[in-house]
């Protein structure tokens, strides 16, 4: 097994060292307050203190472990290193901190120091597989954004054979909750009388869209595996383990970020 996988420790790998200084705004986006775009915004409309005094210079910098930088009242806390998980999610984990019913939640199966990072998009707690976890606050923003096109592959069992009709209905879109599904890649793996195998590609992230897709064409997801995120492959990771992504699989998630806004 990989040395890396499921370590106890989660260990940084871009750490600041004091009398380092970073641009205000690119401060800000990596905090995962807001994108750049929209830190530059709120700097220029008055909205963040630092040490005290309103900043509207987009060219101000900061040394992230001296100065104290407010936005809504509270501190903008630094990143002292940016870290990249993958997370095999089992079925019956919810994606969230915190439950008011106490059910089970992806961060039991984190190490107590990776507790503050954040999940990538969601995934049902009926459904399972590669689940994106970061602290670094401008992918996120990048990768969650409605604009962003970043493909997303599903390994989807259903209740019973579609006919090509029902299954280019699915390719073409359908009226789910929350509007019309955007064209989707549809595969058949194989089939059977009473059930299918489905490769499913989507590129946005509507709740709950691959069930209501299916049951817009009258059947039933019986189950649903995420197993791949942009470059980002599940493998063999086994269920409810976790990895650090490698270097190259975090420059190639950057790269297909810059891909699919062109």
């Amino acid at each position: 097994m990989s040395s890396f996988l499921n370590s106890s420790k989660i260990l940084s790998r871009t750490a600041l060292k004091p009398g380092d200084t970073i641009r205000l705004n690119h401060f800000l986006a990596e905090s995962g307050i807001c994108s750049r775009r929209e830190a530059d915004r709120l700097i220029k409309s008055g909205q963040i203190f630092v040490n005290g005094e309103i900043c509207t210079d987009l060219s101000s910098k900061i040394d992230p472990l001296k100065d104290i930088v407010i936005y809504k009242d509270k501190r903008v806390q630094p990143l002292i290193g940016k870290e990249y998980i993958m997370l095999n999610k089992p079925k019956g984990y919810l994606v969230t901190h915190s439950d008011e019913y106490n059910r089970k939640t992806i961060y039991e199966l984190l190490p107590d120091n990776a507790q503050n990072l954040r999940y990538v998009g969601r995934l049902d707690k009926d459904s399972e597989g590669l689940l994106l976890l970061t602290n670094d606050g401008e992918l996120l923003n990048l990768l969650t954004h409605p604009s962003s096109k970043i493909e997303k592959v599903y390994k989807v069992r259903i209740n019973r054979r579609l006919s090509k009709k029902e299954l280019n209905t699915l390719r073409q879109g359908v009226p789910i909750e929350g509007g019309k599904t955007q064209s989707a890649g549809v595969f058949v793996k194989n089939s059977s009388d009473n059930a299918m195998t489905l490769k499913i590609v989507l590129t946005e992230g509507k709740k709950r869209e691959i069930r209501q897709m299916i049951e817009a064409v009258g059947a039933k997801v019986l189950s649903l595996r995420r197993v791949q995120f942009a470059n980002l492959i599940l493998k063999d990771l086994p269920l409810g383990r976790w990895r650090h992504l490698t270097r190259a699989e975090i420059k190639a998630l950057k790269d297909s970020v810059e891909q699919s806004k062109r």
